[in-house]
């Protein structure tokens, strides 16, 4: 009895505290490359609170929205998702890996709080999105890559010359 309430007051509380995004990715002539957002000085990819009633991924699709404007995702990998640990007074973070063609972002401004909420955004390769985002996002990157088979931060090879 004491271990089904705990476990009903700790699925309430992450329920409650979650956050759903995406680890959004597009394809350049150099390879496919991570879209990270900077709020701070803390590197992330878009993702904010789920809302009463609103399932992650939906959540995740209007972040990315509201984040930067992105209008085109596509989820070809299906719905995997994967989960950071507690974080920021318990919040747990899913994201899902999405796609986009889009490659002009804007950071609008929130109409809550009357500011842009990222005051940067950065286009980037495997090695160079490590480098820059926190501990805790560091696995969210590591799983994306495995999902999309190492794909990401690969130089594409040059077309073959097919002149004669």
């Amino acid at each position: 009895m004491l271990l089904a309430a705990a476990y009903t007051r700790g699925m309430a509380a992450s329920t409650k505290r979650l956050s759903a995004g995406a680890v959004v990715v597009r394809e350049t002539p150099q390879g496919l490359r991570f879209l990270l957002l900077r709020a701070f000085n803390h590197w992330d990819f878009p993702k904010g609170l789920v809302e009463n009633g609103e399932e992650p991924l939906q959540a995740a699709v209007r972040e990315v929205r509201e984040e930067t404007t992105i209008a085109d995702l596509q989820f070809p990998w299906g719905e995997v998702h994967t989960e950071t640990g507690p974080y920021s007074r318990g919040k747990t973070a899913r994201y899902y890996l999405a796609k986009t063609a889009t490659s002009a972002i804007a950071l609008p401004v929130n109409p809550e709080t009357g500011r842009a909420e990222h005051s940067e955004f950065r286009w980037v390769d495997y090695e160079t999105a490590v480098k820059l985002v926190s501990p805790r996002v560091t696995p969210v990157i590591e799983w994306a890559r495995r999902l999309m088979g190492g794909e990401v931060g690969a130089q594409r090879p040059a077309a073959p010359d097919l002149r004669y």
